[in-house]
C-alpha cells in the first residue's frame, strides 16, 4: 500500500490531550448594590441614557459602569444617586441610533402589516429618501426601527420611526406632554358649545380626554393640538359632536414640523432637532 492509499484517519496524529472549552464570563458582584434601591435599567431610563430594554442589552454586554465598577448582572438595584456611565462602545452604540420622519400616505399602517395593507416602514428605502440631507441611507438603520406612535391607515402626515428608546418614551410614554398638531377637514355643523367640548369635556371608552386645543382654520377645516393619542381619537371626538372627518393630516410633533417633505418620502431627524 502506498502513502496515497492511507485515509486521513489512518495518518492523523493522536492528540495527547484536549483543551477544555473556556467558560463563559460570569456576572460579577455589583459594588454599591442595595436591595432596597432602584433597578439599574430604570435609573438609566429615568436619566435619559436609553430605554429599559436598551439598558438590559448594554448591561449584559458589560458596557455599563456604576461608580466606576462594571456591572453585567441584570436586575441589580442601586441607590438613586449613583454615578452611571457607558463604555465607549456603549456610547457609540447609542449615538448610532437614528430617528426618521416619514410623510405617510393613505393606505399604509403605522406598525405591522394587516388586511393586505403594507407597513409604513416599507417606505424607508433609498429611493424614497428626500434630497438635501447630509446623511445617506444605511441598511443597519432598519434594524429595530419602530413607529413612535400611530397614524391611522386613512390619515396622512408625519410619522416618527426610531431606533432610540428615549425618543419613543418621550413621544408615547404614559406621561408624555409632547404636542401633536393635526389639520382636519370636516363635514357638518359645529356649535360654539360643541367646539368647547372638543377642547375639553369629552370622554372615550369611559375615560376623560385631556384638554385639547381645537379651533377653526377655515370654513371646513379644524386644527387639533393634542397631548395624547387614543385610537382614532380625533375621528371619534368629531363623531361625538356630529362631525364627519373627510381628511386628516398630522403636521407637527413637538417642535418638529413635517414642513414640505413630499408624501411618501422620509428624512433623518436633523442635528439640533428635538421633539
Amino acid at each position: 500500500m502506498t502513502q496515497d492509499d492511507k485515509t486521513p484517519k489512518d495518518d492523523a496524529p493522536k492528540p495527547r490531550f484536549q483543551r477544555a472549552p473556556k467558560p463563559a464570563a460570569e456576572a460579577q458582584p455589583a459594588a454599591n448594590a442595595h436591595p432596597d434601591g432602584v433597578r439599574l435599567s430604570k435609573l438609566m431610563s429615568e436619566r435619559g441614557l436609553c430605554s429599559r430594554r436598551e439598558a438590559d442589552n448594554l448591561i449584559e454586554k458589560g458596557w455599563v459602569f456604576v461608580n466606576g465598577e462594571r456591572v453585567n448582572e441584570l436586575g441589580v438595584r442601586f441607590p438613586p444617586d449613583v454615578d452611571i456611565k457607558l463604555s465607549r462602545r456603549g456610547e457609540a452604540l447609542q449615538a448610532d441610533r437614528v430617528t426618521i420622519i416619514l410623510h405617510k400616505p393613505v393606505g399604509y399602517v403605522s406598525a405591522q402589516p394587516e388586511h393586505g395593507y403594507s407597513a409604513a416602514v416599507e417606505l424607508i428605502t433609498p429611493d424614497n429618501l428626500a434630497p438635501g440631507g447630509k446623511q445617506g441611507f444605511q441598511r443597519q438603520h432598519l434594524k429595530g426601527l419602530a413607529p413612535a406612535g400611530r397614524l391611522d391607515i386613512d390619515s396622512t402626515g408625519m410619522l416618527v420611526l426610531t431606533q432610540d428608546g428615549v425618543v419613543a418614551k418621550r413621544l408615547i410614554g404614559d406621561d408624555t406632554k409632547v404636542e401633536k398638531e393635526y389639520l382636519v377637514r370636516v363635514e357638518g355643523k359645529l356649535s360654539n358649545a360643541d367646539l368647547a367640548l372638543l377642547n375639553h369635556g369629552l370622554e372615550l371608552d369611559g375615560k376623560a380626554l385631556r384638554p385639547a386645543k381645537v379651533q377653526w382654520m377655515n370654513k371646513d377645516q379644524l386644527r387639533f393640538i393634542l397631548k395624547e393619542g387614543r385610537k382614532r381619537q380625533i375621528r371619534r371626538m368629531c363623531e361625538l359632536v356630529g362631525l364627519k372627518v373627510v381628511g386628516l393630516k398630522r403636521v407637527r410633533i413637538g417642535k418638529v414640523r413635517l414642513g414640505d417633505l413630499p408624501m411618501g418620502q422620509w428624512r433623518y431627524l436633523r442635528d439640533g432637532e428635538m421633539f
